[in-house]
């Protein structure tokens, strides 16, 4: 994720981020063990929801903004697809994680937990982080890490709960 303070350049988009993380932990939640190659599809299943999702808003935020009859420019299109990147870049660590997992000698359900906590630990840091970069007081940047974590063992539970 960015986080540059040039004139002009592009930042971190902290909701993004968040919202990618709490994707991501989703996808993990819900996969199980899901065939053959069960770490090459949780892989594949985290960085294609990412796509997905950020294609997605990517859309939704530029039908959001047009104009009546006006087209898109293409630099417009670059402007937003970057802003909202950050969504494609929290699956990355998870996806790494469990990339990595058999050097680690863990299991496809302990990599699994790994990309788990992984998803949450990041979200909870992009929320807290996003908040403190807006000058947010030290108790609201808290409260704000809280939420976000209460949201990621939401999660957790569910994940725990469905046996997976």
């Amino acid at each position: 994720m960015r986080d540059d303070n040039r004139p002009g350049a592009s930042r971190t988009d902290y909701a993004g981020a968040v919202y990618g993380s709490l994707l991501a932990a989703s996808v993990v939640a819900a996969a199980g063990t899901l065939g053959q190659f069960p770490r090459l599809q949780l892989i594949l299943m985290l960085i294609i929801t990412g796509l997905v999702f950020w294609a997605a808003h990517v859309y939704a935020h530029l039908v959001g903004e047009r104009l009546v009859g006006q087209s898109w420019t293409w630099r417009e299109v670059r402007r937003v697809a970057g802003h909202e990147w950050s969504i494609v870049e929290a699956a990355a660590l998870p996806a790494a994680a469990v990339a990595v997992s058999p050097v680690l000698g863990l299991s496809v359900n302990s990599a699994g937990w790994l990309a788990l906590g992984i998803a949450v630990f990041q979200q909870v840091l992009w929320a807290s982080l996003g908040a403190a970069r807006a000058g947010a007081t030290r108790g609201l940047v808290i409260a704000e890490g809280a939420v976000n974590l209460v949201l990621g063992l939401v999660i957790v539970a569910a994940k725990a709960a469905l046996g997976h």
